[in-house]
């Protein structure tokens, strides 16, 4: 049986331990995706009403959290909007569609709230049959008109971002320090660091821009 429902405090432990299984060694050697949810659920930007767990039979085996972002438009525009992530799935139970659950509810909830568009940035195989498409298409750059790979964008209000260019600017809650990260991993059960293919993967797609 799934259950789709809002994250308690009596989960917490369990969605660190279970986001830290996640992306350990996929981008990085180790991973900093655990201190950050560890640390974004006190931040302002933080939406608690977005931060939702997938319980399989009970057990939580998946997660998305939400923060605000901005766009700012070249006429002045401002216009609040959301991102996403960490977005994850325990490792025996991804690629089965638990992933696409989470997100298509958070989707929904989050057009509830009233907003009009989730930028994030990732790899495009994982999110364009999600709705997604590349940041250009909408004229949502960042700082210096560049239009990162990974920078992706969906309009859950059709036409939302029609007549401007904008800016991208992220919530602060995600300028985290990878030495507070780092030290905050050594406190954990240890796991073995190692390189993986992915992470050169990562490192191409986090450094191109589309012209």
């Amino acid at each position: 049986m799934i259950n789709i429902r809002n994250e308690r405090p009596e989960d917490f432990q369990k969605v660190e331990e279970m986001t830290r299984k996640a992306f350990y060694n996929q981008y990085i050697p180790g991973c900093v995706e655990h201190y950050l949810v560890h640390i974004m659920r006190q931040h302002p930007d933080f939406l608690p009403q977005l931060d939702f767990v997938l319980e399989l039979d009970g057990q939580v085996i998946g997660n998305i959290m939400y923060t605000k972002a901005v766009l700012e438009g070249e006429h002045g525009e401002r216009k609040d909007i959301l991102t996403f992530g960490p977005v994850c799935v325990l490792p025996e139970y991804q690629r089965m569609g638990y992933g696409k659950r989470l997100m298509e509810h958070s989707f929904e909830q989050a057009k509830a709230l009233g907003y009009e568009v989730i930028v994030i940035f990732g790899s495009p195989a994982n999110y364009v049959s999600r709705g997604f498409q590349c940041c250009k298409k909408y004229q949502v750059s960042v700082e210096g008109e560049k239009y990162p790979a990974a920078m992706l964008v969906k309009e859950l209000t059709e036409g939302a971002l029609k007549g401007s260019k904008w800016v991208y600017h992220d919530s602060p809650a995600m300028a985290i320090s990878p030495e507070e990260a780092e030290k905050y991993d050594a406190g954990l059960e240890p796991m073995k660091k190692e390189w993986r293919p992915s992470q050169e993967e990562f490192y191409i797609m986090s450094h191109s821009f589309v012209e």
